[in-house]
Formats: structure tokens, sequence, C-alpha cells
């Protein structure tokens, strides 16, 4: 039930996210191309660097270890480690729900200085109602055809792309009053707080330590990646931080729009870093993991010899 709502909610939220789109974000698209590279291709190296060191300090087995730190979202971490042999599910679960929870609660507080005040819907009209159900409701059913093609987080993307086609082919598609945006962060909200389960206790000290401390010193990481983009780029500190945050398309967007900030400017930089995990960290952990896998068992029939 609270998987759906949060589904729900998220639609919401994608259909406002693509309404507000601009797209003259587009213009010099090839210098962001090169930059949301180079940023990612940091935060992966640093990432594969905080593995060793989760692995040394916590005696986690170093797949286990890459598969906690490496900066993708949620859902396709864990789908990814449900998929893998010897992979502990609750320690990497553990790490980014803690690392999606600390942005979800820290960035709010660090950039209390930077914050707008999101706009909302100011004069929503009751004739507005039907259009508005019928583009959630048309919304909802295009997730299906996201997820036959396997789109990554297809309660949010797909809503968001068809609004913006929807917009491309000048359709007048009706805003999200604010109070339903409200609603919908509340059910964002729930769901995030319930994925931080009680037995994640019973995994050590230790463990619980690396976990906080690793999404922390990410969180810094970014932080530093963000005062780039305030610097090269000219953007606000809450866009251009929560561009660079490694907390997932779905809950960075949300924040943005919750907080005032460029709404298509981090959606642009989070799909980037989803197509970016999706398309070439997976693939290349799993060759790692399969590594790893050759190399234990290489070992293991050496001890056997021996």
């Amino acid at each position: 039930m609270a998987y759906e709502t949060s589904n729900l909610g998220l639609v919401i939220i994608s259909v406002s996210i693509g309404h507000s789109f601009q797209f003259n974000l587009f213009k010099g698209m090839s210098w962001l191309l090169l930059l949301m590279l180079i940023m990612n291709i940091v935060l992966v190296i640093i990432s594969i660097f905080m593995a060793f060191g989760v692995k040394k300090i916590g005696s986690i087995p170093l797949k286990t270890a890459l598969t906690c730190t490496v900066p993708g979202g949620l859902g396709q971490i864990v789908v990814f480690a449900e998929e893998e042999k010897d992979i502990n599910l609750a320690i990497v679960t553990f790490f980014h729900v803690v690392r999606v929870i600390s942005i979800v609660f820290l960035v709010p507080f660090i950039l209390s200085g930077h914050v707008i005040q999101a706009k909302g819907e100011g004069h929503f009209l009751i004739s507005s109602i039907f259009p508005l159900a019928l583009l959630l409701l048309v919304s909802w059913v295009v997730v299906w055809v996201g997820k036959k093609i396997n789109l990554p987080v297809p309660y949010f993307l797909t809503p968001v792309l068809f609004v913006i086609v929807l917009k491309l082919f000048s359709v007048n598609v009706p805003e999200v009053p604010i109070l339903l945006l409200h609603a919908a962060q509340l059910f964002m909200g729930a769901y995030i707080g319930l994925l931080l389960k009680p037995d994640m206790i019973k995994l050590g000290k230790r463990v619980l330590l690396l976990g906080v401390g690793s999404a922390l010193f990410l969180l810094a990481i970014t932080f530093f990646q963000g005062l780039l983009l305030v610097y090269l780029l000219d953007y606000s500190l809450s866009t251009s931080f929560l561009s660079a945050a490694a907390g997932g398309l779905d809950q960075m967007s949300l924040l943005a729009n919750s907080i005032g900030a460029d709404v298509s400017v981090v959606t642009v930089f989070q799909i980037f870093r989803l197509l970016f995990v999706f398309l070439l960290v997976l693939p290349l952990l799993k060759v790692a993991c399969s590594y790893l896998d050759r190399r234990e068992k290489v070992l293991k029939e050496q001890i056997k010899y021996y």
C-alpha cells in the first residue's frame, strides 16, 4: 500500500515537473554533457576508493562494499544486489537508504539561506479539475509503457517525458495545484521514512557508522561539485547542489520542486547520472563482480589443493 501511494505521489510530482520544464536549457548542451560526464566519472572514482575503505574498516566483502558506495538510485542498486550472489542485501539497502534520507533531511538545512518559495497555483479553477484528472490518469497509464521498455524509475520518468512531449506539440497542459503537490510530497516522505527498517540496527555498530559516514562524505563531495557549478554556470546554490547530489532522480527533483530550485536543470543532471549509472556503471560493476567471483573460486581451489 505504501509503495503504491508513493508511486501515485511520484506521478503527480513528475507531471508538475514536466509542466515546468524549460527547453532553453538545451542551448549549449555539448558543454553541459562534457561537464556532467566529468562530474560523474570523478564521483565514481571516489566511490571506488570509498568501497576499499568500507571493505577494510567494516570487514565487508568487496562486492558488497562496491555496491554500497556506487552513486546510483536506490531502486536500481537494490535490484542489482538481488540479482548478484554473495552480496549482503541488508547492508547495501541500509547504505543507500541512509544516503537518501541524509540528503532529504540535510539538504534543506544546508540550503536554508538559498531557498526560494516554490511557485504554486494561485488561481486554480474548478474547470481545470477534469483536464487535470484526465492528465494524471493518462500519465498513470503510460507508466505501463515505461515498464515495458525497462525505463529506469518508470513512475517518474515516463510521465515527465509524456508531459514534455505534449508541450512540444503545443498541447495545453494544466498546472498541478500546490495543495496536490503537498499531498504528493507527504506520500513520498512517508515512503522514504518507511525504508529505514528496525531490523537494520542488527547490522552492527561499525556497519551503521560506516553507512552514515559514507553518506555524509558523499554529500560533502557533491556539495563541492555544486559549488563548481555555481562558479562555472552561475546557477543558484540550491540548483547546483541538487544537480550534483547523488540522491536519485525522483528525490532530487522532488526537493528541487519543493524549495524553488530550477527543476529543469536538476532533472537533466539527474537523468544524465541515472543513464550513466544504468548504462555504464552497473554493467562495469557486474563485470567486476564476475571477476571477484572467479578470483575467489580460484583461491578456494588453491587452498583446497594445498
